[in-house]
């Protein structure tokens, strides 16, 4: 595969002291190999370790990685929007700052870049609690409901984007899991064309998955009407 001129890669991370080295350096080889010029943003949603300090650490040791901060924990989807606002390349890439996606596929989303306006993945063999699972399908289920959108893998943290079509469907709202609905469910009123790509998924080695609990859950649902009002009571 040819380079592409630029790319923007960012990874969300909280609490994940434990990951977040291992993934950013893995992360500036692969970036050496697919693209000319690119910056790696991290992305720390109000971490109570050490996550922020080691991020400003690697920052410092490489002028193509950024640190953005929150100082509170905000959720998923804010960690997300950070990431979009910050980005300055015409390629935007995100993928879960835990490892257990292989950035190294990104090439697999780049091949199809031309053909779409964005590529997600979706996972060969979720490799997660059973419970997550359940929660996927009735995601799946939720979704086809609410906003019509029938996708493998919904919430597959793993994306790529032309800027010019993030940039139509700002800005987006969700603070917490609800934003890959939105991101989605805007791109299907836009029209714009979404291109899917099998990538593999890996067990959480270190650290605390927080999808599952009640609160997020709760959160979940009610962005979820908050969007469902907002596209269908929109003017355009």
């Amino acid at each position: 595969m040819d380079k592409v001129s630029q790319l923007s890669i960012f990874f969300p991370f909280w609490n994940e002291e434990k990951n977040i080295e291992e993934v950013v350096k893995k992360a500036i080889a692969v970036a050496q190999e697919v693209a000319s010029k690119w910056e790696i943003i991290m992305v720390d949603d109000g971490s109570s370790d050490n996550t922020l300090k080691i991020a400003r650490k690697l920052a410092s040791e490489n002028p193509n990685l950024v640190v953005v901060a929150d100082p509170r924990n905000r959720g998923y989807g804010a960690a997300l929007k950070h990431g979009f606002s910050n980005a300055k390349y015409n390629l935007v890439v995100f993928t879960d700052g835990d490892s257990q996606f292989d950035f190294a596929q990104v090439s697999k989303l780049l091949e199809k870049i031309n053909e779409a306006d964005m590529v997600i993945g979706f996972r060969k063999k979720r490799l997660d609690n059973p419970f997550r699972h359940v929660l996927m399908n009735l995601l799946k289920v939720w979704d086809l409901i609410l906003f019509g959108l029938y996708f493998k893998d919904i919430d597959c943290g793993f994306k790529l984007f032309k800027k010019e079509a993030l940039n139509k469907i700002m800005p987006l709202k969700s603070e917490g899991a609800m934003i890959t609905t939105e991101i989605l469910a805007k791109a299907k009123k836009k029209n714009l064309k979404i291109a899917q790509v099998q990538v593999s998924h890996y067990p959480r080695k270190y650290g605390d998955q927080s999808g599952g609990n009640a609160r997020v859950i709760i959160r979940a649902v009610r962005e979820s009407l908050i969007l469902w009002k907002d596209l269908h009571y929109a003017r355009s």
